[in-house]
């Protein structure tokens, strides 16, 4: 099996496993309950700035030709002062309790410190291939279960963030878009940082950017092909093939709505790992 095939079912296999063990299933467990605290979300009355988030992004990703968007990781780490900017953005929203701020602003807060903390970790082990080569112990296949971070007291780790916080406590299938795990099939990284202020629109914005560029969606002679994560995260795109198709259809354009009217089902389904790098 190819590094494009079906990693997320190996990397999940091999983590379980990895979660048996004693320091494993602390760190995991404890991050696990702890992303239970931020929820239900409760809409408080804050709002929160990214500006500083907004800087960096600016400077270090760039927009592809081929629409993708790559970070410019080998600059970003030479630069002392910007990981440093790095540093004290992410110090900043571990010291902000989100659960006082409105319900857009903790999915834009939850959004970009999910997003910055995997630059941080990139940045730390670069240089290298892919982000699933970062292992914090034997058995793991990339960083997402260690717990990194700390928001209002409580351990969190990536994956917390993202399935424990995000996709449990928002009910909101485009947070798959708002997310970037530094790999080329992820849908991309922005450059600039997600904000209360028109978050809807700019999620509708990621979402059509995603589904019409082929690693998102493509028919050829009859056949769907989609990313992974729609295979993946089936639940949060109706359950099934239909429901991912009339998701696929809402952000399609005229050149792949037309070529989705004939489609009824998943033909396969493909995600490459590489790091979205550029800069050498």
């Amino acid at each position: 099996m190819s590094q494009k095939d079906d990693p997320l079912r190996r990397r999940d296999m091999v983590t379980g496993l990895a979660a048996t063990l004693p320091l494993a299933a602390g760190g995991e467990a404890a991050a696990a309950s702890n992303a239970r605290r931020f929820l239900p979300v409760r809409p408080g009355g804050g709002h929160m700035s990214h500006a500083p988030w907004s800087r960096l992004l600016a400077r270090y990703v760039s927009h592809g030709s081929d629409g993708i968007d790559r970070v410019n990781y080998r600059a970003w780490k030479a630069s002392a002062e910007d990981r440093g900017s790095l540093a004290a953005y992410l110090g900043l929203l571990q010291k902000t309790d989100p659960r006082g701020l409105t319900r857009d602003d903790q999915l834009a807060y939850w959004a970009n410190l999910y997003n910055a903390e995997t630059i941080r970790i990139v940045l730390e082990a670069w240089p290298v291939k892919s982000i699933r080569d970062i292992k914090p112990n034997l058995l793991a296949i990339g960083p997402w279960k260690t717990p990194t971070l700390t928001v209002a007291g409580m351990s969190l780790s990536l994956d917390t963030i993202e399935h424990g916080i995000l996709r449990a406590g928002f009910s909101e299938p485009r947070v798959h878009y708002a997310l970037n795990c530094a790999s080329i099939s992820c849908p991309n990284l922005r450059r600039e940082a997600w904000e209360r202020a028109g978050l809807d629109a700019a999620l509708n914005d990621a979402a059509r950017a995603y589904v019409n560029h082929p690693r998102g969606a493509k028919v050829v002679g009859g056949k769907l092909t989609v990313s992974s994560i729609y295979v993946w995260f089936k639940a949060d795109f109706g359950g099934n093939d239909a429901g991912v198709i009339g998701h696929l259809k809402r952000y399609a354009g005229e050149t792949l709505k037309q070529k989705l009217a004939s489609v009824s089902a998943i033909a396969g389904h493909d995600y490459d790992w590489s790091l979205n790098g550029t800069g050498g």
